[in-house]
């Protein structure tokens, strides 16, 4: 049963499929001409000619801070005769945040340690020298960092093989973000995925690290083939949009500390 499930899941790889990874799907058409922010028992939402959004699970969009709703109010107004999700990064995160629910807030918290146990700057190349030079340059920099402030200590290692990381240092980066919030967590789980880094994401809520500093740091591998090979034009988009995403993540955190 198992195996007939996998199946099912596997796009099909015939001329039909293939076909219809072309086929750009039609985008909604704007009904709504002004958008604001509305103040609600619970916070702030988001209005479409003076009604408030709901996500398209149809739950209510209510967040704490007014500037999230201000950033999410700027793009949907940014909207021309079709609404396209890919250009509203913040209602596309706030949304997955009200569907997921509190419920959620626990996997998410075990999502970012998970990458953390396993975390992208755990883990080191053998050569060439120059990309050895610059991942013990940036990302030695950053746990030192992350040892400093906890009070933990980690165990890199060369190659993939799995390194297991001590116990107490889990329980404190665990520690870091108890407590916190749906919409902080679901930014931080955003920024985890983005960047292979659950360290980094609870440096950057910590003001270990600035944005930039994180960017740098997920792309240190990146970065260095780039220099060796040249950039690949698809690639290079790929990752303006990952930073689109990432610059969303950032921005709601950022709403969240000044609220």
């Amino acid at each position: 049963m198992g195996n007939l499930l996998d199946d099912a899941g596997t796009p099909r790889d015939d001329g039909y499929s293939r076909a219809q990874k072309h086929v750009t799907p039609e985008l909604p058409k704007r009904f709504y001409k002004a958008s604001g922010v509305g103040v609600v028992e619970g916070g702030f939402v988001v209005t479409l000619d003076g009604k408030a959004t709901r996500t398209p699970g149809k739950v209510p969009v209510i967040v704490p801070a007014a500037g999230i709703a201000t950033l999410m109010a700027e793009e949907w107004g940014a909207q021309g005769e079709r609404i396209d999700p890919r250009t509203m990064p913040v209602v596309r995160l706030v949304n997955s945040a009200m569907e997921s629910g509190e419920a959620m807030i626990p996997a998410f918290r075990d999502e970012i340690i998970r990458y953390a146990g396993n975390d992208l700057l755990l883990y080191r190349a053998d050569s060439p020298r120059e990309l050895v030079a610059d991942q013990e340059a940036i990302w030695d920099a950053a746990l030192v960092k992350l040892a400093r402030h906890f009070s933990i200590s980690f165990q890199p290692t060369i190659g993939i093989v799995h390194q297991p990381q001590p116990a107490a240092t889990l329980t404190h980066l665990r520690e870091a973000i108890e407590g916190e919030g749906l919409l902080v967590l679901t930014a931080l789980v955003s920024i985890t995925g983005l960047t292979g880094s659950g360290l980094l994401a609870i440096g950057l809520w910590h003001r270990l690290f600035t944005a930039d500093h994180v960017w740098q740091a997920a792309h240190v591998d990146e970065d260095y083939q780039a220099r060796l090979w040249g950039e690949v034009e698809e690639a290079t988009a790929k990752r303006a949009e990952r930073r689109r995403e990432f610059d969303a993540a950032i921005a709601v955190l950022d709403m969240l500390r000044a609220d």
